[in-house]
């Protein structure tokens, strides 16, 4: 199955905002650094999750160390999708790339899943997750 979820960036406060968040929505919080994937000392918020009791996902990660430049708060929204259907997802990150700039291309990443960023023709800003990180 193929997930639509929002994706928050905030410029070193993704933690203190997922557990506010997950106070006013309730649920589970799983939250991970970039010190957790190989960065040592780097507390930020590499990628978190909270999944509410109704349903809800949410998730969310600090801009990467030298990212910040130009970061505007209230913009910083991203639409994941993410599942194991790597055909599907991977038609996907092509039709959406059509015309648009890849940020991060898509592949594997240190976690094992395949990732990428990219903003579609529209400025929207796109994150595509295949987890296992099949190639194809």
């Amino acid at each position: 199955m193929a997930l639509l979820n929002p994706y928050l960036t905030f410029d070193g406060t993704a933690r203190e905002a997922m557990e506010f968040y997950a106070w006013v929505l309730g649920g589970d919080l799983n939250v991970n650094t970039f010190g957790d994937f190989g960065d040592p000392g780097n507390e930020g918020v590499m990628h978190a999750q909270l999944v509410t009791p109704t349903g809800f996902t949410l998730m969310a990660s600090d801009l990467p160390p030298g990212m910040s430049e130009g970061h505007v708060a209230g913009t910083n929204i991203s639409i994941s999708l993410s599942g194991d259907e790597a055909e599907t997802l991977r038609g996907y990150w092509d039709g959406l790339a059509e015309g648009g700039t890849i940020t991060m291309p898509l592949e594997r990443q240190m976690w094992g899943d395949e990732f990428g960023m990219l903003n579609d023709r529209f400025g929207i800003a796109w994150v595509v997750n295949i987890a296992g990180g099949e190639q194809g």
